[in-house]
């Protein structure tokens, strides 16, 4: 096991072992414990009674986070000619089609998220190798397949994200920095999971949030009571 810093333990001594904090006390938590000299990312991750090998018990979806995720979001558009102008008004960092389909047949992934058309999802179906383990294979549920090109392109620049529960049952999001202020950080914590809870799959029986920690990039994780998010 790596040995502690000075600096980790004094970060560690501050959560209590045991405590399960509400959402307000965990948001200003967060910013405390951080040990890193950066702008570290804030993450949640909240653990479902589901079980996601199961079709019915699968959640995924999109929020978009009232106060963004604080990163920049870099934005390719694989878009037809007509619709090049619309998504460099929207912000797009790379717009284009056949120069990029083949930069990223030889490897090249360097974007956040990939929002495309519809008619060019064929195109990009030979490239699942590529983009499925990175996650970036747009879908028409996370709004990333769609003809409007602007909107799509602007919502995720504002911090709109998509999840899905990974084979544990948990999903896992980044939903700010630690440069945020604590209430930032509760709303946004706030949104994900309020989508989260009305996505709740019928077939899902029992307790159905089981735990929610917050933590920020090396530091300890904060048990959130799930009954303090409304």
């Amino acid at each position: 096991m790596a040995k502690l810093t000075k600096k980790q333990k004094e970060a560690l001594s501050k959560v209590e072992k045991g405590r399960i904090y509400n959402l307000e006390e965990g948001s200003a938590l967060v910013k405390e414990v951080n040990t890193t000299k950066f702008d570290a990312s804030v993450d949640i991750a909240v653990r479902l009674g589901v079980d996601p090998r199961k079709a019915n018990q699968m959640v995924r979806g999109v929020v978009s986070l009232p106060h963004g995720t604080g990163k920049d979001v870099k934005v390719l558009a694989l878009v037809t000619p007509d619709k090049e102008a619309e998504a460099k008004e929207a912000g797009a960092d790379y717009v284009g089609l056949d120069e990029y389909l083949q930069k990223i047949k030889e490897g090249w992934t360097d974007v956040d998220v990939i929002v495309t058309m519809p008619a060019v999802m064929g195109k990009l179906g030979p490239l699942g190798r590529v983009l499925g383990p990175r996650g970036l294979m747009p879908n028409p549920k996370s709004g990333t397949v769609t003809m409007e090109i602007g909107k799509a392109v602007t919502e995720v620049k504002a911090g709109k994200i998509d999840f899905k529960v990974d084979k544990y049952g948990i999903i896992h999001a980044g939903i700010g920095k630690v440069s945020f202020d604590a209430v930032k950080i509760k709303e946004n914590a706030q949104e994900l999971i309020s989508t989260l809870i009305k996505m709740k799959p019928t077939a899902a029986k029992g307790t159905y949030v089981k735990s929610i920690y917050l933590s920020s990039t090396m530091s300890p994780g904060i048990a959130i009571d799930s009954k303090s998010v409304n």
